[in-house]
This record gives C-alpha cells, sequence and structure tokens, in this order.
C-alpha cells in the first residue's frame, strides 16, 4: 500500500533541515545512525541523504510496473536510487531512468507519470491508509496488529504470530 509520507514536499525536494526545522527532537544525524546501524544488520544499503524528495510520482510509477512482467523489481530499484544513490524520485526523467534499468519500456513509464495514468489507483491507497490509521513508514499490518518502522526480523515474527494466534 502506498502512504503519502510528506506528501508537501515539492518536486525539487527540500533539505533534511527544513523538513525537521522547529521539531525538538529532529536530530538528522542520530536518525541516520540508527537506520545504517538497522539497515547494516539486515545487509540493506542505505545512503546518507541530505534531502527529502516528493515521492508521489514514484508511488504512481510503482503501482503500474505491479502490472507488468518483471515490474517487481522497480521497488529495489525506486529503494537504491532514493536511499542509497540520493537521486530525486520526484524528478520524471530520474523515474524513467529507474525503470528502463529494470527493463520496463521507458516511453511506457514516462506516459505513466506525465498523464498521471496511476494516480486513482495511490490516491485509493492513501485513503486505505487514513482510514487503517496509518502515520509512517514503513507501517507493517497482520490480523488488527500493527508495527511502524524499520524493525527488526524478531519484531515483524512476533507480529505474524501474535496475527496467527488471534486467529487461532
Amino acid at each position: 500500500m502506498h502512504f503519502p509520507l510528506h506528501p508537501d514536499t515539492p518536486m525539487e525536494g527540500r533539505t533534511l533541515k527544513e523538513l525537521f526545522s522547529g521539531r525538538t527532537d529532529a536530530d538528522i544525524k542520530a536518525t541516520y545512525d540508527r537506520m545504517k546501524g538497522l539497515m547494516d544488520a539486515e545487509g540493506l544499503p542505505y545512503g546518507e541523504r541530505t534531502h527529502t524528495y516528493n515521492s508521489r510520482l514514484a508511488q504512481e510509477l510503482g503501482a503500474w510496473a505491479d502490472t507488468q512482467d518483471g515490474g517487481e523489481a522497480i521497488h529495489d530499484a525506486l529503494y537504491r536510487a532514493y536511499f542509497v544513490d540520493k537521486r530525486n524520485v520526484g524528478d520524471i526523467d530520474v523515474l524513467v531512468a529507474v525503470a528502463e534499468s529494470v527493463g520496463l519500456p521507458g516511453i511506457e513509464a514516462r506516459a505513466v507519470v506525465t498523464e498521471r495514468k496511476f494516480e486513482a489507483v495511490v490516491d485509493a491507497d492513501w485513503e486505505k491508509a487514513r482510514q487503517y490509521g496509518v502515520t509512517g513508514v514503513p507501517t507493517f499490518a497482520a490480523g488488527g496488529y500493527g508495527v511502524v518502522g524499520a524493525q527488526p526480523y524478531e519484531a515483524l515474527a512476533q507480529l505474524l504470530t501474535q496475527a496467527s494466534e488471534k486467529e487461532a
């Protein structure tokens, strides 16, 4: 499900300093260090970003890619583009390049994001997220229970255990 994390971010992005200005609990370096540790523990790449970008078009592109053979590969490629390579996933040319990097046709990808062909799909997901009370990403839900944020494997296993016990 797609979620509107900071949907007011302009397409050209903004600095993390701007994003968290005025928040007394915002320690960008400490947050990065925590996330980097979690990612390293799971063997996932994670770069130190200075900017955040609007992910709306990337979500629409991902929704389209899910309808294409082999399209699921775009999700890892978008993750890498944003969190590792620090690319602006609100930029159409970046999105087309990411689509092409996983074997999806660039012409179709460009049409998807310029003509907003999957806008309604993402709108429906955003509404569902609001109904479920999702407040952050990632959010994992099962059997009426949820876990928010990057979590270790054990936390996700416990979520599934809770959900299966509820069904029994």
